[in-house]
């Protein structure tokens, strides 16, 4: 009875009536879907900030130093020159940073790294771009660049060293011959998973040639060139690594390489140690203080991390 009724009464309602209540339900679709589609602007609370993004990386680190310290307290590992303990490694520090050598270890080599990627990004960008459109140099020059990737980068040091010297030159030629591919396969990923619609409507929009590449190409490759720049400079800081270790010379100074190297040679654990925690932590504060940054940045400009 009240189904006939309710039909009865929108029949009798008209077309206007219809049509009214139409433009409504799609009103409020179009609400919902600007609802959804609105970025949260809205500050974190500090507090939040430290729960969700500080507290467990600090507990992953405590439960470390925790196991580290119950094994050699509970002389699991009772030989300090296998195992050192935790104070062992802090007094290494502190002698370090006192005699005033410790920033000097980090800055030598996170400027060689710093640069020798920097190079690489100017040689990698342009060389990835050739390769992803012009598909003669793909053929020519794809596999080689791949072959190179997978190619450890310690092989390049004793023709780096025999063709250079020992010096910065040497150096920096490790880590391009390390760099250089991943940032170029990166870029060419990237560019081979832009949508066709996009190049087609840049070209009907008058992008062509440079402006093409720049306006079109470019933006829409960016997540995968950006991955390609991370594993960039993972190859780079890996690259500079393996050349500090395998070649010193006192016109290279000491880096975090060498003072590994150096610990080995003393049989000191400790120094070995404190070059590895260094090593990381440079590591980790490039990518947080940088590339995390710029991938937050990208992924939020495309819609795939809103801010909550």
């Amino acid at each position: 009875m009240a189904s006939t009724e309710t039909t009865t009464a929108t029949k009798g309602a008209g077309p206007a009536a219809v049509k009214d209540g139409g433009r409504h339900d799609m009103s409020g679709l179009e609400a919902g879907l600007d609802a959804l589609e609105t970025v949260q602007t809205t500050r974190i609370p500090l507090r939040q900030t430290l729960v969700q993004k500080v507290l467990p990386p600090l507990t992953a680190v405590l439960l470390v130093l925790i196991v580290w310290q119950g094994l050699v307290s509970f002389k699991i590992v009772d030989d300090p020159s296998k195992l050192p303990s935790p104070s062992a490694v802090w007094a290494e520090v502190s002698d370090a940073w006192l005699q005033g050598t410790l920033l000097d270890y980090i800055w030598t080599s996170v400027s060689r790294g710093l640069l020798g990627f920097l190079l690489a990004l100017a040689i990698g960008t342009p060389l990835g771009l050739v390769v992803a459109r012009v598909r003669f140099i793909r053929s020519a020059i794809g596999p080689i660049l791949s072959g190179l990737q997978s190619l450890p980068s310690v092989a390049w040091v004793p023709p780096a060293v025999i063709w250079l010297g020992l010096d910065n030159t040497m150096m920096y030629a490790v880590i391009l011959l390390g760099a250089v591919p991943s940032i170029a396969n990166g870029l060419v990923s990237g560019v081979d998973q832009v949508p066709p619609l996009f190049l087609r409507a840049g070209r009907t929009l008058g992008a062509t040639g440079l402006r093409h590449t720049w306006h079109i190409v470019l933006p829409a490759a960016l997540p995968g060139y950006l991955a390609g720049l991370k594993q960039g400079w993972a190859f780079s800081w890996r690259s500079l690594m393996a050349a500090e270790i395998i070649a010193s010379s006192p016109d290279l100074g000491i880096g975090l390489g060498q003072l590994l190297e150096n610990g080995r040679n003393a049989s000191s654990m400790s120094m070995v140690f404190l070059a590895i925690f260094l090593i990381l932590i440079v590591g980790i504060a490039i990518d947080l203080l940088i590339f995390s940054p710029l991938e937050r940045r990208v992924l939020r400009s495309r819609g795939l991390l809103v801010r909550s």
